[in-house]
């Protein structure tokens, strides 16, 4: 690894990252191997043994000190001020480089079915979350510091199974063009950007005719290989744009999934 990727000593919150066949689990793994010191966050008690083998394996791979679990709800306040605060506390250090908004609440299905409270959710976790966690974590954020929003091709394609999802994820593309300049010119010039996979293999992915019918239709689109996309593929650019390399790119929707584009 070229310096200019090292993360040496950087302190990176990953939303979302309990899941050990997960994007968010990859992403904090592949931090921690470029030398950051990660937080994996969860919310469901029934996560809590699989946030276990995340932290087993990153600790196996950069150190016993190099990772901190924390259970709490992106989608409040309170959880966010326990992100942030258990951060500073365990890691023992006064800043926050790098923040990854990976936590989602998938909502599937037509419009006319889905009941408010998941509708509610879906735009609390994804879209309220990453800004409670920005609110609480940028008195701690250094110059340069880098956030990065985990989005989708879903919000360019519009189509039908996940209309919800979609519009969610939109909503934080736009989040982060506003937010570029907001954050980008005052003073501390902090980078904003949104890496938007296409069909990844995880929970998120279910094993239904329904699923697999999509996952085939996107992956027909794809240019490069005919295939869906790892975690791995979505951590690699992650990490390009945490590290000092992506200093000149911010305000992006960048499609890492093999081609597919879309809107």
């Amino acid at each position: 690894m070229t310096d200019s990727l090292a993360l040496t000593n950087k302190i990176a919150i990953i939303t979302g990252s309990g899941r050990e066949n997960g994007i968010g689990a990859a992403i904090a793994l592949t931090l921690a191997k470029a030398g950051a010191r990660v937080v994996i966050n969860y919310v469901s008690d029934a996560t809590s043994s699989r946030a276990e083998v995340v932290r087993s394996r990153i600790e196996a791979a950069a150190g016993k000190d190099s990772v901190v679990v924390v259970k709490a709800d992106v989608s409040t306040e309170e959880g966010c001020k326990k992100i942030v605060g258990e951060a500073l506390n365990k890691f023992e250090v006064d800043h926050i480089d790098i923040i990854v908004n990976n936590a989602t609440a998938v909502t599937v299905g037509p419009v006319l079915r889905n009941s408010a409270e998941d509708i509610s959710k879906a735009f609390q976790v994804s879209v309220l979350g990453p800004i409670l966690l920005l609110q609480e974590a940028y008195p701690y954020m250094p110059q340069y510091s880098r956030v990065i929003n985990i989005g989708t091709v879903a919000s360019r394609l519009g189509f039908g199974p996940m209309p919800i999802y979609g519009a969610v994820k939109a909503a934080m593309d736009q989040l982060t063009w506003s937010l570029a300049r907001e954050i980008g010119r005052d003073g501390k010039n902090i980078t904003i950007n949104t890496i938007a996979p296409g069909p990844v293999k995880t929970d998120n992915l279910p094993d239904t005719p329904q699923a697999a019918a999509l996952t085939d239709w996107l992956v027909s689109l794809t240019r490069n290989e005919e295939r869906i996309g790892t975690a791995e593929d979505i951590a690699d650019a992650v990490l390009l744009l945490a590290s000092e390399k992506a200093r000149w790119i911010t305000g992006q929707f960048i499609s890492v999934s093999g081609g597919i584009n879309g809107g």
